[in-house]
């Protein structure tokens, strides 16, 4: 492991990011903000939906409660980017937000060294140690590469986690989590346990709706 790849990513809101990258220092820290603000945060035409592809995102950003960060971390490097997931969960908490507004906190770390399978495979390794701690804290982990296969819930011929290179993003389960929900088992009971009559409320509204 490198000593640039156990370093902590830095993390910033996404206006300074913007800043940080416009003067051309930092390319990745580019391609994540652009991909972010023209991509997650617009309405996309094969998506399904009316809307952002990620209206979690776009609300986020408005109440400045998204952070930014770019990991040096390649395939040969899972440990290191193991804890700067790990570690996600604690800058989450730590994003200044109203408590009424928390659940809008959102940390998007970038991997452009793992771009090669063999570095979104390690990701996958580390999305799925991560499971259950993610799922015990209320957590999301998402992980989106360019090869992505997973549909989209409203158009299954769309792609919607694909990315220039390999991002992780880390957020609150909040009460329009249904269809992941009812697509992932084991998100089921935590979600119930967390959102309950009005969760489930949402959970049967979305079965009905079917596919």
């Amino acid at each position: 492991m490198t000593a640039s790849a156990s370093a902590e990513p830095q993390l910033l809101p996404l206006p300074d990011a913007r800043a940080h990258s416009a003067d051309g220092a930092a390319p990745p820290l580019a391609v994540l903000v652009e991909w972010v603000e023209t991509y997650l945060m617009s309405p996309h035409a094969d998506l399904g939906r009316t809307g952002a592809v990620c209206p979690f995102t776009r609300q986020a950003a408005k109440l400045d409660t998204v952070r930014l960060g770019i990991s040096a971390s390649t395939a040969g490097d899972e440990e290191a980017a193991f804890a700067a997931v790990r570690r996600s969960f604690a800058d989450l908490d730590a994003i200044p937000a109203q408590a009424s507004l928390q659940h809008f906190r959102t940390v998007i770390l970038g991997f452009p060294g793992c771009a090669d399978p063999a570095g979104t495979a390690m990701l996958q390794r580390v999305q799925k140690r991560l499971k259950f701690a993610s799922l015990r804290r209320l957590r999301m982990i998402g992980l989106m590469h360019p090869a992505s296969e997973a549909p989209g819930l409203w158009n299954p011929q769309f792609r919607p986690l694909r990315a220039p290179f390999p991002v992780v993003a880390v957020r609150h389960m909040v009460e329009h989590d249904a269809p992941f929900a009812a697509r992932h088992p084991l998100l089921m009971l935590p979600y119930l346990a967390r959102f309950r009559i009005a969760g489930a409320k949402r959970l049967i509204a979305h079965l009905r709706a079917g596919p």
